[in-house]
């Protein structure tokens, strides 16, 4: 589903020989392995015209490997033309807090998916705003809803449900039929095995195996992994 309506929006693009442009939100490593994705993008079918950056700590006359920052987050609030915005922050609770400042209906956020990305055509859902990097192998009746980003070499296993604002890190492996909650945040290599629930805002520490559900709001960490401390949502 979410593939053959990329081909078509990418076939429109050629057709009206338009790119739309876009900024980042955040100027981090994160922000420039976005960037990387976006040129990606482009190198496969050109749709985006990159423009800059839009950060609250960063020196505004700063380059960001030759891009510039372009204004402070909320500063976006005073754009007047269509606007694409990609969000490249991690940590869940940080990414909905900035998200909330932005009330400006000239701004917009597509998904970006690398092209290279395996996605499953039976029964993919993907909400907007979603990152889905490079070597991700995605397969079949899977939900995944808005501003959730899966980094690079992460697999998403049959039936599984991914709520808002989720952090999936590098090679982390989700098998099927599980469901994460708003806000989780899974560390580099983190594994979560079949037919298990990940409560909200929980955060799973880098290698941890996950081989019972989590509550929510915990920090758990080990194989296998274990709540090592709670925490109020941010």
């Amino acid at each position: 589903m979410l593939r053959a309506m990329q081909q078509y929006q990418n076939l429109w693009g050629i057709i009206n020989n338009k790119m739309k442009d876009i900024i980042i939100i955040g100027a981090g490593g994160c922000g420039r392995e976005i960037k990387m994705l976006i040129d990606q993008i482009n190198a496969h079918t050109r749709q985006f015209n990159f423009l800059g950056y839009y950060d609250d700590r960063e020196d505004r006359s700063a380059l960001i490997n030759g891009f510039p920052i372009l204004g402070f987050i909320d500063e976006l609030n005073d754009v007047k033309t269509d606007l694409c915005a990609v969000i490249a922050i991690g940590l869940p609770s940080l990414k909905k807090k900035l998200l909330d400042k932005i009330n400006n209906p000239m701004i917009n956020y597509p998904t970006l998916v690398h092209p290279g990305a395996i996605i499953g055509g039976d029964e993919v859902i993907i909400g907007e705003g979603c990152i889905i990097c490079a070597g991700n192998i995605i397969t079949v009746n899977i939900t995944i809803g808005k501003f959730v980003m899966i980094s690079s070499a992460c697999t998403v296993g049959h039936d599984t449900v991914i709520e808002d604002y989720c952090s999936l890190m590098p090679a982390v492996s989700v098998s099927g039929e599980v469901t994460i909650g708003e806000g989780v945040y899974i560390g580099t290599g983190a594994k979560i095995i079949n037919q298990l629930e990940v409560g909200k805002h929980t955060i799973i520490g880098a290698g941890a195996v996950v081989t019972q559900s989590l509550p929510s709001s915990c920090t758990a960490v080990g194989v296998p992994a274990k709540p090592i401390k709670f925490h109020q949502q941010q």
